[in-house]
């Protein structure tokens, strides 16, 4: 580590603490040759995921796009924001463990479904409804008939949308 005062390359780690709820590492540092005291912070360096969408375009994963879907689906069912963030936590973290830096966008919204059908009912068809948007009264008789057979994996019967789709949908469907 290199002294911001001196330049010097080496230094004595005099502390270390976890910081940001165990997300990186404190390290209050002393440089060997002047005895310049610094902090230095150390964070886990995440490959950038890239998310390739139903029409081919490629954009980088977006955590706040993700979460603002899952907050619409699960208004008004009592599920605090902790616990949504929580979610999303889990998602991109099963993403990032991937061996692969591309994902579906459509892989994203069958973990959504898969992570919302244990926390809400109500929250899993109204995802379904926009991820799979839903052409009448049918595709959620299905997905309904689905969601009771506990044991049967769900098939959405539609493709998934963009997310401005999916955004203007929830709109549409919570409005009705």
């Amino acid at each position: 580590m290199r002294c911001p005062s001196c330049h010097h390359t080496e230094s004595r780690v005099l502390e270390s603490r976890s910081t940001e709820a165990g997300k990186s590492v404190r390290r209050r540092r002393e440089c060997l040759g002047c005895k310049h005291r610094f902090t230095t912070y150390e964070r886990i360096e995440f490959v950038p995921i890239t998310v390739i969408k139903r029409d081919g375009k490629r954009e980088s994963f977006d955590r706040s796009k993700l979460l603002r879907g899952i907050v619409r689906a699960c208004e008004k069912t009592g599920i605090l924001q902790k616990r949504l963030e929580a979610l999303v936590d889990e998602i991109e973290a099963e993403l990032q463990q991937r061996f692969g830096r591309e994902v579906i966008s459509h892989e994203i919204g069958e973990l959504v479904l898969r992570y919302l059908r244990s926390e809400s009912e109500v929250a899993y068809v109204r995802f379904a409804s926009v991820y799979g948007k839903f052409q009448g009264i049918r595709d959620f008789v299905t997905t309904l008939e689905d969601l009771q057979q506990e044991d049967v994996p769900m098939e959405i019967p539609q493709v998934p949308p963009t997310p401005s789709d999916h955004v203007e949908e929830i709109k549409t469907s919570t409005s009705v």
